[in-house]
């Protein structure tokens, strides 16, 4: 990995886990330390709606709809997205890829700028703690049958993708069954980085 302006070292991260793992919170703390932008897919579609481009306007047009962004056009706004200045020395992607076409077409956009993954951090917490955690969260819709099949979901499109990056040795598991600072001092361990720098979380 090369080294930013700032001495930082380059950093595009692609964060795995599943839902209530906490990828959230540990990406505005790796955010903040390596001096790169937290991207969600959530963050990137609307930064496309309220941009009003030609492709914000198709985005905003399938999302009225109540549709699912097409794997095509959200690889336009992954596109669009990182080519941006600020994400010239790295970038914490949270939430894309979540399928193997969409990591594929991920490596080809970092590919054309000549470009790379430097790491990909598997969140990984046991299933009946991620259970407690939702349940505790207490939304309306978290009844434990209903997230226990949103993490089958997550299993089962996820999968394929821990493979890919294990094959490409990309793939860092981190332990996210502890305190937030001990999880964040191991994602910064892959980066050299020592000492935690979380106050505020």
């Amino acid at each position: 990995m090369g080294d930013g302006a700032d001495g930082a070292p380059d950093a595009r991260v692609v964060l795995l886990g599943p839902p209530g793992a906490g990828k959230g919170t540990q990406a505005q703390v790796l955010s903040q330390r390596l001096g790169v932008p937290a991207i969600s897919t959530g963050d990137m579609l609307r930064e496309a709606v309220a941009e009003g481009s030609d492709l914000g306007g198709k985005v905003q047009g399938i999302m009225a709809s109540g549709a699912l962004v097409d794997d095509a056009t959200m690889a336009e706004v992954v596109r669009e997205r990182l080519g941006k200045a600020d994400a010239r020395q790295g970038f914490l992607l949270d939430g894309y890829p979540r399928t193997l076409p969409q990591a594929e077409t991920l490596a080809g956009i970092l590919r054309d700028a000549g470009l790379s993954l430097s790491a990909v951090l598997l969140v990984e917490v046991p299933e009946d703690e991620l259970v407690r955690r939702t349940l505790l969260r207490g939304r309306a819709d978290d009844r434990e049958e209903v997230v226990r099949e949103r993490l089958r979901l997550y299993r089962e499109k996820t999968a394929p993708l821990i493979g890919y990056y294990g094959e490409r040795r990309l793939l860092r598991q981190i332990d996210g069954n502890r305190p937030v600072e001990d999880v964040a001092a191991q994602m910064l361990g892959v980066f050299g980085i020592e000492g935690i720098g979380t106050e505020g979380i």
